[in-house]
């Protein structure tokens, strides 16, 4: 069996929320959302979480997630720094945020052993998916846990997702749009001007950043982070090196990227009105005997 290590982005600071999500308590036992994601990684045999955060909350994390693993699972640290770019390169004066959510997995890149996985801290992804993913980590192609995008949406208006065109389960583009309902279908306004908008059905894939890769992503986000600084300095204020893109490049060069599908239900976590919802849905969950009231002891 290969190692399977599962990074976890929470360096985000949660401003809708109204404070660090990643350690607000939603389970019965003051589980924190993360909590869910590592039970069911370790229940399908990931062999290392690594947490990328930012560096002055190393103490609130190891007091809190670390020591609940202790003896458990080999858990690592890793922080999304500014200055965290290839060598031989300078962050321009002026930049103040980190380069997006595909810099943040090149920050975790001295922690990774083996294949490895992706989710954010924020977001519920169920349990069966871990199942799918730890699966798919052991092959060598890159894979989507694909979400019905329908599924994924806000009653309140339109949210950006990763859509996927596919054939044969093997994905040929991710495009990232701006998504909103429209009876049964969705209507995807692309981030790209120079793509169309387009249409469709409420149950097609989209990429929830539940990903799986090899260590050649790694080195496609190196050879992506030198090109930018190389040829569009201009624009470096602002450039955001965003996962769904990079993967996007990947399968141009011909890198395998398979979707797989997903009955699992994913559940966001934007708002504090999110965390309610999200509290009865884990105890139904608890109820159909998904996971123990109380994950640790």
């Amino acid at each position: 069996m290969n190692d399977k290590t599962l990074v976890i982005l929470a360096a985000g600071m949660g401003s809708r929320f109204g404070g660090m999500k990643q350690v607000y308590p939603v389970g019965p036992n003051g589980e924190f959302l993360m909590d869910y994601s590592i039970y069911s990684a370790i229940r399908y045999g990931f062999t290392k979480i690594v947490l990328v955060i930012r560096e002055e909350y190393l103490d609130l994390f190891k007091d809190s997630i670390g020591k609940r693993f202790e003896g458990k699972i080999e858990i690592g640290y890793a922080f999304q720094k500014l200055d965290d770019i290839p060598e031989g390169f300078s962050v321009p004066e002026g930049r103040e945020k980190p380069w997006g959510t595909a810099h943040a997995i090149y920050c975790a890149r001295n922690e990774i052993k083996g294949h490895f996985g992706t989710i954010t801290a924020d977001d519920f992804y169920g349990d069966e998916a871990f199942k799918q993913l730890s699966e798919a980590l052991d092959t060598d192609d890159f894979s989507v846990i694909g979400y019905p995008v329908a599924n994924t949406l806000s009653e309140n208006g339109a949210v950006k997702r990763g859509i996927i065109r596919e054939e044969n389960g093997i994905i040929t583009s991710i495009i990232e749009s701006s998504c909103v309902l429209d009876g049964d279908e969705v209507i995807c306004t692309p981030l790209n001007t120079s793509i169309p908008e387009f249409r469709v059905p409420g149950n097609t894939s989209c990429s929830m950043l539940m990903n799986g890769f090899n260590d050649k992503l790694i080195t496609k986000i190196g050879n992506c982070m030198r090109d930018e600084f190389e040829n569009n300095k201009e624009n470096l204020l602002n450039f955001e090196m965003l996962l769904p893109n990079i993967m996007d490049d990947c399968i141009k060069e011909g890198i395998i990227i398979r979707d797989i599908p997903t009955t699992s239900t994913w559940i966001g976590m934007t708002y504090k009105e999110d965390a309610e919802y999200l509290k009865e849905f884990i105890l139904k969950e608890i109820d159909k005997g998904v996971y123990p009231n109380n994950l640790w002891n």
